[in-house]
């Protein structure tokens, strides 16, 4: 994944916000846009490992969506936040990564659930994961979320996982704040429903 030169871009961008990073990236300074990238690397591969559920997956969908939002710039007004901006980009990635892989076999997903253990989301802090240990619980936790149907699934990891705001994820999926309400409590109903038995906790 493209980064920034290190400690370099700490002393060369100092507290400037996202969108004047963008701003000065189109004007010609491609160090900013390193910047973004080593703000943002972090959550967008989280976003898209919580949708595709596969960590290289994840990683080539984070890189294409930087490299798409690279190509984007000239082209953002400013009428969202550069993370909400970012978010829409990498969840578009993951939905043309899924449709690429559609052709693969339906026990896929089965499979997945039997590789080693893993984290669910590479961040060092998101909340629902906090209600499983780790193991055997996790594993059925993510196997729970990653068969929701996407539109639910998107809608889950955005606010429970990333912790972003309805307002960010309606901004984000460019659906209507109703509907992320709607999408969010039927995905948690679902998984009540998938989890029950299990001592975890989806509030």
């Amino acid at each position: 994944m493209v980064r920034s030169g290190g400690s370099s871009s700490k002393q060369m961008f100092p507290d400037l916000s996202d969108e004047k990073l963008v701003e000065m990236a189109v004007s010609g300074t491609p160090d900013a846009f390193g910047e973004i990238v080593k703000r943002w690397d972090r959550k967008i591969f989280a976003l898209c490992f919580g949708m595709l559920g596969r960590e290289d997956e994840a990683r080539d969908a984070a890189q294409e969506a930087f490299i798409a939002a690279y190509r984007a710039l000239p082209n953002f007004r400013g009428e969202a936040k550069v993370s909400s901006w970012l978010h829409r980009i990498a969840v578009n990635q993951c939905l043309t990564t899924r449709r690429r892989n559609r052709t693969r076999s339906e026990d896929h997903l089965d499979e997945e659930t039997n590789e080693e253990e893993r984290t669910f989301v590479a961040s060092d802090h998101y909340s629902p994961s906090h209600t499983a240990e780790r193991g055997e619980r996790m594993s059925v936790v993510r196997q729970a979320v990653t068969s929701l149907p996407v539109d639910l699934r998107q809608v889950v990891v955005m606010k429970e996982f990333e912790e972003m705001t309805f307002q960010e994820i309606s901004e984000t999926l460019e659906i209507p704040l109703s509907t992320v309400k709607s999408r969010l409590y039927t995905a948690l109903k679902q998984l009540k429903s998938k989890l029950e038995g299990v001592s975890v906790e989806v509030v």
